[in-house]
Order: C-alpha cells, then structure tokens, then sequence
C-alpha cells in the first residue's frame, strides 16, 4: 500500500479486523487522541476519554483491552463500553458513553468524516 495521505488517520490494513488503533487528530480545533475500532470494512471511532474520570482508556499508547464479551475496557477503572455506540455498559460511568467521532474509510484508509 502507498504511504498514508497526509490527511487520512491510519491505513485500514494496519487495524486488526476487531481490533484497536489510536490516532490523533484536530477535532473541533482541538488536537485529541482517538479510539479507532475495525469491524470488517467499517470504523468507529471515539476520543480516547472515558466519562468516568477523563483519562484515557489506553493502557500503553494505543493498546486497549478487550473483553471476552468483546467490550472494550478503561484500563484505569474498569468501565466497560460496547462497540456500536461506546456506550457504558459497567463500571463506573453505566449509562454514561464515549464521545463519537465521525470517520468514514475511503481509498482504503481511514479518514475524519465531513
């Protein structure tokens, strides 16, 4: 694959098909962490935040834990987030969620949507 375009926030082959990335990008103007999650072709991606305390949810830079139910978990508490909505499913911050970022992929990397 070609190197990755200046603008785009990491190739799709370099996420794990169920797996985790962080990238950093320039959100409402603010230089943030994001949480990428690969699902096939499809990404989600959230700022690296968790409601309950706002630390990051990594446990190293871009490495996060994953549940056997298949829920990514806040390495610091414990909160757990399912992947569809980021919504807060234990721990800490229950009914709480991560805060969506929109991305699409295109041209076989991923890309901050809009």
């Amino acid at each position: 694959m070609e190197p990755r375009p200046d603008a785009a926030l990491i190739a799709l082959e370099a996420i794990a098909d169920g797996g985790f990335a962080e990238s950093e990008a320039v959100v409402e103007g603010d230089a943030e962490s994001l949480i990428l999650h690969r699902d096939g072709d499809a990404v989600r991606a959230w700022l690296n935040v968790c409601p309950h305390a706002g630390r990051r949810l990594d446990w190293a830079p871009g490495q996060f834990l994953k549940s056997r139910e298949g829920l990514l978990v806040c390495a610091a508490h414990g909160a757990s987030f399912e992947l569809v909505q980021g919504e807060c499913v234990a721990g800490p911050c229950r009914g709480e969620a991560l805060r969506s970022v929109p991305v699409e992929v295109r041209d076989g990397y991923v890309w901050l949507a809009g």
